[in-house]
């Protein structure tokens, strides 16, 4: 029989934060039926594992956890399959406002391919790092230290601007 309350909870618990649902998706699958299928998977495992939520972590700080893992591991299962690049849409760099929107538009795709190019922790660190989340908080989800949290941005985001820099003077 299953626990009315816990189903309502649990529904309440995702329709809150249904947007960390769809961001990650969105960063680790550009196709919309990968997509569907990676946040009902999310979904499932959120619901297996809510009995084990530990009250200490922020809601969200699980729900990004478990998102993030589900991701990875989806992630690979569908890019050994098929090809699979990523669409996020956020600068890490600033477009400054002299440049057209061509160019603009040419930029953030630069960005997205460098982006799609980084492993697993990486990505999963800088769309963290675009969601604006605090590096204690990055730490709780990835399950790294602060420091080292803080050491991998600062490298990812050198590392960017110097690919970024390389493909523009090209």
């Amino acid at each position: 029989m299953i626990n009315k309350d816990r189903t309502t909870k649990f529904l309440v618990i995702v329709e809150d934060h249904k947007g960390i649902l769809f961001k990650v998706a969105n960063s680790y699958c550009r196709n919309i039926e990968d997509r569907k299928d990676l946040i009902q998977e999310i979904t499932l495992q959120l619901w297996k594992s809510m009995d084990n939520y530990n009250e200490t972590f922020k809601l969200s700080t699980w729900i990004y956890r478990i998102s993030l893992n589900v991701a990875i591991s989806f992630y690979r299962k569908e890019n050994s399959r098929k090809r699979i690049s990523n669409p996020m849409t956020t600068a890490i760099l600033d477009v400054s406002d002299t440049k057209t929107s061509d160019e603009k538009e040419t930029n953030l795709g630069v960005l997205n391919q460098i982006i799609s190019g980084l492993n697993d922790l990486n990505k999963a660190l800088m769309l963290l790092y675009l969601e604006e989340k605090s590096y204690k908080e990055i730490s709780e989800i990835i399950g790294i230290t602060e420091t080292n949290v803080a050491t991998k941005i600062g490298r990812i985001k050198s590392n960017l601007k110097k690919e970024f820099n390389q493909h523009n003077h090209h």
